[in-house]
């Protein structure tokens, strides 16, 4: 049971090179305390390195060989004991002596002859203070490692929430898959050829082009409210029938909407879903739907992704085309610029175009 509770007391390591002194310190601290001593500066560093810390050091100042200046100093250089408070003995009461003290991290100086109370009731709030720094810096510890775990769990959840809305025109079309998965990863490349260009840094900044990414695989979400006699038809579609596909893109930024308005933010993590899902058939020169964007006004986010489905769908087979060769596709891409496309958007596309055949490939082999 005593074992225990002096287990439980706080450790003081009183070193002095005179023994008397030690013992002197001793004889009252002991009551309450968990006394460890040393009778010169190596043996203390020893001591305060070895197992656990000490919770506070009565540190003599005149000592042979290592002074007490010394000690403080290697104490506060090591991370094990940079926060254990140093509270020198001296005999001296200098102003030069006390200033070249606190420089090196201590706390307090006690001057000899030494009082029996005055050394308890230093000790006493030194620790008690002690133990409020570490209670807020474990505090405060603790509260980091809570908000990265939160914006962990909120990124995960919206990862979650993208793949599964994104699922959804996966099961309308055997195909829509593989094509999602190759206009983002279309779009990762494209992005990262252009985020060091003036015109595109801002727009990329703050975690914008890491949403864009994830929102790319809703581009064809609104799909799935398109008639099966129509997104699964075997041939060409009809002036009329072909309006209503153009819809998919309007059905897609109202579901999104609709779904935003039940996050309780000004900055929506859906809200670069719901711009491409609307823009990704804008054109550059205004002749594309849904509103006949034109330029600049539509979204950098939809402005990535038209290259991306357009090159997609040039080089993919369907049931009413053959599939372009890859330097098919990159001409009539390349022919598109200023008219169809951002002109800066096909001249990084232009530079990186091997790499979208690199993409297609892979994804079906």
């Amino acid at each position: 049971m005593t074992g225990s509770n002096s287990r439980k007391k706080p450790t003081i390591l009183v070193v002095d090179d005179t023994p008397d002194n030690i013992v002197l310190l001793s004889s009252f601290l002991r009551e309450e305390y968990r006394v460890q001593a040393a009778i010169d500066g190596p043996k203390a560093l020893e001591i305060a390195f070895s197992g656990e810390a000490p919770d506070i050091v009565l540190l003599d100042i005149v000592m042979a060989g290592m002074d007490g200046y010394e000690v403080c100093r290697r104490l506060k250089a090591d991370a094990r004991t940079a926060e254990v408070p140093v509270i020198f003995l001296t005999a001296k009461s200098d102003v030069e002596d006390e200033r070249r003290g606190f420089e090196l991290g201590a706390v307090d100086f006690i001057i000899r002859p030494i009082s029996p109370h005055i050394v308890k009731a230093r000790v006493a709030t030194h620790l008690q203070l002690k133990a409020a720094r570490d209670f807020l810096r474990d505090k405060s510890s603790y509260l980091e490692q809570e908000v990265a775990r939160r914006v962990r769990e909120n990124l995960s959840i919206q990862d979650v929430a993208m793949v599964a809305l994104g699922s959804l025109a996966e099961t309308r079309d055997n195909e829509t898959g593989n094509h999602i998965k190759r206009t983002q990863a279309y779009m990762e490349i494209l992005s990262g050829a252009l985020k060091d260009r003036p015109a595109f840094a801002r727009g990329f900044a703050d975690g914008a082009l890491a949403l864009i990414l994830k929102s790319a695989p809703l581009h064809d979400i609104g799909k799935v409210g398109i008639p099966d006699n129509i997104l699964m038809k075997a041939g060409k579609l009809s002036a009329e029938e072909f309006e209503v596909m153009k819809t998919h893109t309007t059905l897609g930024h109202d579901a999104i909407e609709r779904a935003e308005k039940l996050v309780d933010s000004d900055q929506s993590f859906l809200r670069f879903a719901r711009e491409i899902a609307y823009a990704h058939h804008e054109k550059w020169d205004g002749s594309g739907y849904p509103q006949g964007l034109a330029g600049e006004s539509i979204p950098v986010s939809g402005r990535l992704m038209a290259v991306a489905d357009v090159y997609d769908a040039l080089i993919s087979k369907r049931v009413y085309k053959a599939a372009l060769e890859h330097e098919e596709a990159v001409s009539i891409i390349e022919e598109g610029s200023g008219s169809h496309f951002d002109p800066e958007i096909v001249d990084a596309f232009l530079g990186i175009s091997d790499r979208f055949r690199e993409i297609a490939i892979a994804s079906r082999a």
